[in-house]
Order: structure tokens, then C-alpha cells, then sequence
């Protein structure tokens, strides 16, 4: 996707980081000219309506949300198959690799992570939204030493998706609390107990459950009460002992209420301990910072004038260590302020110059000058015979198997010029180098720009439209290491003789060297659009496919007489005769069902309501979540918008 333009606007330049879900690259914002972080969602999301909207309705939650450690979210859509995010982008690393960089943390550094970080969670705790994905990944430190949390309402978003199975434990084992793990549900203390766990890493270096599989790491927990950190490494104060075991203690009730309450307990250590301030540093060798040297390429090839130039880069070597439970070992976070190292700079006597003796006899001189100027000269000739004939030439280095950086490092240092180029391989993982264009062990004159072929995986079918020359996609499916097969015509609104499709479909993974089969179009064939309505958009969809129609997109709109995800109408409309393979609109209800709330408490009532995006508005003669709900407006089985609010009457 580098190069490529979402909406016409956020031109995507580099890739930061990849996830289970998505990937996030590093971009600008053509319009207002600012750089911008990307978030693109899995392809498989875009078709889902129930993902699409709660991706749009929490990314607007966020985007209320105001707070210096909070990521701010600028905009959201979807571009083609792409949902995307765009977000501020923080120029420094995350916490993870600050923590591979320099190891465990002292008290006054995990503090001074800590506190901005759950004052920006508390923030979103008390507008009622839960961040669920606690983890080093999703703390951000800018090289200006600010500290901000990313991706609130995620893996929510994801969790709506049809395409998730019911079975999925969604979140990072390594942090979920003990209710995620068993019902699925979570609240603000689920966020508390992720970060017991987070501040647990931070002062031991390691999470305190392990396992083979994330499933036997997430189900530790239920049985298991999280270690005091001072188990594991000598100097951890006793009171982060206890603020690590009431924040991650199984039973809910037992944990602070919201990151606000635990916040205001790490502030209360901090005096206690007269813990100094500290400025945070953002780890080096980031993967941000990495990007920010990437060239950017477009679609066709061409550097853009301004791009940079990326310099060899040698990843920092990773030492494994056994923690022992002896002295705290040493962290370099940096001298402490005032401290002042002065360098040492040694000094060397310079050697006197030796004169010549002044007396020499005038035939000796010339002699000795011609015989120079003839060695000068047969030196020139032979130097020029050998740079023609053989020494503007080297062998191009094998870099078989090299990272790409290592293997630009190890082409300029033979003095050749490099260009990236993808290239598809059964065996060379996604990433390192195939080879290099010429191959290896050429000779080439010094100087010569040699590409590094990078693997792009297995092969993929390319990404070819309706319409395109038949021509121009047999050679894209042939650069891509596939073979084309003429597969006939069929009936299509594209024109006659031009690309209707390709089978398996873009994006597929193949074997090298197998057949795509490619289906011309005969020509837009008069049919009746199939009515739809009252569908559910997985239904309406196959439908409308095996009919010979696309799905051009999917919107949602409120209707109060149609359920959620149920199909309210379609452009063109239903049962009109229209060319074959026209491209629908599908138009699906955004509507809530609201539940029977009669009966249950407040707190299950708010709960629940919240749960499925809707406000809650509560009446009652005193303020308590254990009152009983007498009556609700919208009564039972109404159907609302999103974000609508439901007033629950209670006594007593």
C-alpha cells in the first residue's frame, strides 16, 4: 500500500508496525500537509456492517475525548476494502521497545509512564468508554518525552464484527483480566487489572504468566493471583507491591474503581516515597523512527523528488538475561539532572617536521626528476589500462536471506547505488531479500544502481478491476509469478472484450507458477435487480452476486421499522431491470433493539444499555445502582439509533 492515496487525501508513505487485525503506517494528510499516522484495518472487515459501525461509532467517541495523553483520532472512513483510522502521529517509539531497549524499570521512571497514562484512560473511564487492550504496544512515548495511550474502542469495533468468532478471546492474553478471559465482558476495572499487570512488567521485565499458548497464559489467571513484583527483583518498594495486588485482584469488587481512583494511589506513593520527576525517554531504535527514513514510492515506480533516502540500519542486538532475585540490576535511564560529564580529551604532541639538507649536487637532482616523471607515467598508463579493462567493474554481493537493510548496507559498501523491488518466493520468508537485479556475482561497473528484490510472500493474484485491457492483466499476473488462462466470456456491464473477473480473486495466495483464469466480458446483459428488502446483508449480498450484480457499498441508515443489520432498500431499486453486473448500493438499518431492562437492577441496566452504545438516563428517589427498574423509555423491542438514550424509572 506504500503510495497509495485513502479518499483521495492520506497518501500512505511507510509502514510502523503490523498487528493481528492491521497494520499501521506512517502518512500525510495531503490537504492540511501534516504528517499522520494510518491505521488499516484487515480487508476482511470492510463488508461487515456491524463492524463498520461500531468502528465509526467509537472512533467519534474518541475523537471527543480530550486529554494531552491520549492519542488524538482525526478522521475515519473506508477506502475500497480498506477500513481506516487516522490518528496523531507520535514521533518517538512505544514501551515495548523502551523496555527491550533498557530493561526493567526503576520506581520513579515507572511512575513517571504510569500516571499521565492512567489520567488519559481515567479520562475515557468517566465519559463511560473502556479501552480493553492495556499493553506496552498501545503506550506511546514521543521524543519530546510525552507519554500517550492509543487504540481505545478497537477491539470493541472488532468484537461487533460478524466475521469474529463467538468463541475469540479478543485483547492480548498477557493483560486480560480474569472476566475477560471467562465471560467476555469488561468494564473500567478490566482496564485496572491490565494495568496492575503493565506496571508488574515495568518494574520485574517480564509478565508474571507464561505458557506455551495464549489460551493457557489467559487462563492462568483465573486460579492464580498475580506475584508482588519484589518476588522477582530486590528494591521494589512494598507499597507498589500493594498497589500491583489491588489493582490486579480477581475478584472486580476488590480493584479500584476506575483509572482515576488508581491514578490518585500512584500520586499518594510518589509523595510517600518523594519520588523525583523524571522525563521519559523514547526508545532509538523504534520502529517510527525507522520509517521516517523509508523512500516513498508510488504506484508507478517514481521516487517523488523528496523523498529520503533511508541509511543502512543494523538492528541493536538483544541480550537475553535470567532476572535473579539479587540486587536490582542497573538501568541506564540516563544521568540524573544537574550531572554534568565532562569529556576527557587526550593530548598528542605533534611530530617535528625533518628538513631536507640544503646541499645537493644540481646533475643528481635532475636525474632523480626524470626518473620520476617516467614513473609517473608508465604508473598512469598502467592504472588506466586495468581501471578499462577490469576495474570500474565489481562482483554484485550475495544477499540471499538478508534483512533489506543489511543487505543495502552490504551493496553500498561495494559502492553500488539501490532500489527496492518486490518480488514474490515460495520459501523466502515475507520481508528478506530473494536476490538482487542483476544477480549475484555479476560484474557491473561501480556505481550502478542494483536492485534488492525483497520477498512479498507467496504468490498473490493482483489487484485487477472490472474493465481493465486483457492485456495489461495477463502481464500483471505473470510479474506476479502466476500463469494466465484464457477462461471465455461472460455477460458483464464492462465492456465487450475487456477484464469481467478474475478466478481465484485478487489478494488470493498461490504457488508459484499457477494458473489465474481470466473472464472476458461479452457485454452488459439486461436483468431484474432481486428485491432485498427485509434481508440480512449476508443474505441480501449472496443474493445479489449469484444474480450477476456487485456490492459497490454498504450504508447504514436508521430506520425505526427495520432491525439492526437488516437490509432497507438497495439503489438501483429493487425488482427495476437493469445491465448485468451493475454495481448496488446496499442500505442497511443502523437500528438498537432496546432490551427488557423491567425488573433487573440499575447497575445491570446501565451495563447492559452502555454496552450496546446506547445513553442511559436514570430516575429514581435515591442514587443508588441497587435500585430496582420499574419502567423504561423506549419501551422493549423499540427500534433507536445509536448513541440514543434510554431513561430507566426505579425504585426506591
Amino acid at each position: 500500500m506504500i503510495g497509495q492515496m485513502l479518499e483521495g487525501r492520506y497518501r500512505i508513505d511507510a509502514p510502523i508496525a503490523r498487528g493481528g487485525m492491521s497494520m499501521v503506517f506512517r502518512g500525510v494528510d495531503t490537504r492540511l500537509d501534516r504528517p499522520v499516522a494510518i491505521k488499516v484495518m484487515d480487508p476482511k472487515f470492510a463488508g461487515d456492517p456491524q463492524f463498520l459501525s461500531r468502528f465509526e461509532f467509537e472512533a467519534r467517541a474518541v475523537a471527543k475525548l480530550k486529554h494531552s495523553s491520549l492519542v488524538a483520532v482525526y478522521d475515519q472512513g473506508v477506502d475500497g476494502e480498506y477500513p481506516f483510522l487516522i490518528m496523531e502521529l507520535v514521533e518517538g517509539g512505544t514501551l515495548r521497545e523502551l523496555l527491550r531497549e533498557r530493561g526493567p524499570m526503576p520506581p520513579h521512571a515507572v511512575r513517571a509512564v504510569a500516571e499521565p497514562v492512567l489520567a488519559a484512560i481515567g479520562v475515557a473511564h468517566a465519559a463511560g468508554l473502556v479501552h480493553r487492550d492495556v499493553k506496552p504496544e498501545n503506550v506511546l512515548i514521543s521524543d519530546a518525552g510525552e507519554v500517550k495511550i492509543a487504540d481505545f474502542g478497537l477491539v470493541r469495533a472488532v468484537a461487533a464484527a460478524n466475521t469474529t468468532s463467538a468463541s475469540v478471546i479478543l485483547g492480548t492474553a498477557a493483560y486480560l483480566s480474569p472476566e475477560q478471559v471467562t465471560s467476555g465482558t469488561a468494564d473500567a476495572r478490566s482496564d485496572v487489572y491490565a494495568f496492575g499487570v503493565l506496571i508488574f512488567e515495568l518494574l520485574t521485565g517480564k509478565v508474571p504468566f507464561t505458557g506455551d499458548t495464549s489460551i493457557s497464559i489467559a487462563y492462568q489467571r483465573i486460579e492464580n493471583d498475580v506475584p508482588s513484583p519484589s518476588r522477582f527483583i530486590s528494591g521494589v518498594p512494598p507499597e507498589f507491591d500493594e498497589l500491583v495486588a489491588k489493582a490486579t485482584a480477581r475478584e472486580p469488587a476488590h480493584r479500584y474503581a476506575d483509572a482515576n481512583e488508581m491514578a490518585a494511589a500512584l500520586r499518594q506513593i510518589g509523595t510517600t516515597l518523594n519520588l523525583p520527576p523524571y522525563r521519559v525517554p523514547a526508545p532509538q531504535d523504534s520502529a517510527e523512527h525507522l520509517s521516517a527514513s523509508y523512500r516513498v514510492v508510488t504506484p508507478n515506480g517514481q521516487q517523488p523528488a523528496a523523498a529520503p533516502v533511508p541509511e543502512p540500519y543494523t538492528p541493536p542486538t538483544v541480550q537475553h538475561t535470567k532476572v535473579v532475585t539479587a540486587q536490582r540490576p542497573r538501568v541506564d535511564y540516563g544521568p540524573p539532572d544537574g550531572y554534568d560529564e565532562q569529556p576527557v580529551r587526550q593530548q598528542h604532541a605533534s611530530t617535528p617536521y625533518q628538513a631536507y639538507a640544503p646541499a645537493r649536487a644540481k646533475s643528481r637532482r635532475a636525474v632523480w626528476l626524470w626518473v620520476a616523471i617516467v614513473a609517473i607515467l608508465t604508473l598512469v598508463v598502467g592504472i588506466g589500462g586495468w581501471w578499462l579493462g577490469f576495474g570500474r567493474f565489481s562482483p554484485i554481493p550475495a544477499t540471499a536471506g538478508l534483512d533489506s537493510n543489511r543487505a543495502v548496507a552490504a551493496l553500498r559498501e561495494a559502492g553500488f547505488e539501490t532500489q527496492i523491488r518486490q518480488k514474490a518466493s515460495d520459501t523466502i520468508p515475507v520481508g528478506n531479500v530473494v536476490g538482487t537485479d542483476p544477480s549475484a556475482g555479476s560484474r557491473v561497473t561501480k556505481g550502478s544502481t542494483v536492485a534488492v528484490l525483497i520477498s512479498s510472500g507467496k504468490p498473490k493474484v493482483p489487484d485487477v478491476n472490472r474493465g481493465d485491457q486483457i492485456s495489461k492483466v495477463n502481464q500483471l499476473i505473470k510479474d506476479a509469478g502466476l500463469q494466465p488462462v484464457d477462461a471465455g466470456e461472460v455477460g458483464s456491464s464492462a465492456p465487450k472484450g475487456t477484464l469481467e473477473r478474475v478466478d481465484p480473486g485478487p489478494g488470493t495466495v498461490l504457488p508459484m507458477n499457477a494458473q489465474v483464469k481470466v473472464y472476458r466480458s461479452s457485454g452488459a446483459k439486461p436483468l431484474k435487480l432481486p428485491d432485498v428488502r427485509g434481508k440480512t446483508t449476508e443474505d441480501a449480498t449472496k443474493i445479489l452476486t449469484a444474480a450477476g450484480f456487485k456490492i459497490r457499498d454498504t450504508q447504514l441508515k436508521f430506520d425505526k421499522d427495520i432491525a439492526g443489520d437488516k437490509v432497507i432498500g438497495t439503489d438501483p431499486e429493487g425488482s427495476t431491470t437493469v445491465d448485468s453486473g451493475t454495481a448496488v448500493t446496499l442500505f442497511v438499518s443502523s437500528a438498537v433493539r432496546v432490551p427488557a431492562m423491567l425488573g433487573g437492577s440499575v447497575r445491570e441496566a446501565k451495563a447492559a444499555l452502555r454496552e450496546l452504545g446506547l445513553q442511559v438516563e436514570v430516575k429514581q428517589l435515591t442514587p443508588s445502582d441497587s435500585s430496582v427498574v420499574i419502567g423504561q423509555v423506549p419501551g422493549i423491542g423499540t427500534n433507536v439509533e445509536a448513541g440514543s438514550t434510554v431513561t430507566l424509572t426505579a425504585l426506591p
